[in-house]
């Protein structure tokens, strides 16, 4: 059973474009949420269960994007395209999220923050990688696989620069963990015909 975070975090992940930002502004904002909420997600202490929720959070992202980019593609096509562009991203990460699993198992709250800023970072590539793809479709080019390596080293540098603390990972988890038990227990109350206190849950 996954985490009551995962419904959390797609539930909020969310941008509406601002027309007061440019293409490329927005696509940061997005992008930049993304790998944060990526890595909050590694700090789960359920041994590879981020595996599985990584791959729709990323396809939202891409979804995002697109959208920016005036591309309002299907979930089932965003999901499509982070498979294509993870080729490139991915490489040696099959490796690493076993060892980041058996790390959980071991240290279950250690093995999250340790490996944090390693999702953060491999989100961020792909961020970048399905902005340079719709970007490149825009102008009608082909996004050839020399060009999508160089991408992903300028996003890893990139991403080294912005880099969140381990303290932001982490209290960006506990609270979309705080919000979701509150939802839990709201969603229960309202099951046991508790309704009174409806409308102050939602006013928060």
């Amino acid at each position: 059973m996954l985490p009551p975070i995962v419904s959390q975090i797609m539930d909020n992940f969310n941008f509406d474009v601002d027309p007061n930002l440019s293409r490329e502004q927005n696509a940061e904002e997005v992008i930049k949420s993304a790998a944060l909420l990526s890595g909050a997600v590694s700090i789960e202490p359920l041994p590879f269960a981020d595996m599985l929720i990584l791959t729709p959070l990323q396809a939202k992202m891409v979804l995002h994007i697109g959208k920016i980019y005036g591309f309002d593609i299907t979930p089932e096509r965003s999901a499509e395209i982070v498979r294509e562009l993870g080729v490139t991203v991915a490489y040696g990460m099959a490796a690493r999220q076993f060892m980041r699993g058996v790390a959980k198992i071991a240290l279950p709250v250690v093995g999250g923050v340790v490996t944090a800023p390693l999702v953060y970072g491999w989100t961020f590539a792909l961020g970048r990688m399905a902005q340079t793809y719709f970007e490149r479709k825009i102008q009608g080019l082909p996004f050839q696989k020399e060009e999508k390596v160089q991408v992903v080293q300028e996003a890893k540098q990139q991403s080294r620069r912005m880099l969140p603390s381990s303290q932001d990972f982490s209290e960006l988890a506990e609270e979309l963990r705080r919000r979701a038990k509150e939802r839990e227990q709201s969603g229960k109350g309202t099951e046991d015909g508790s309704t009174g206190d409806s409308h102050n849950t939602s006013g928060r």
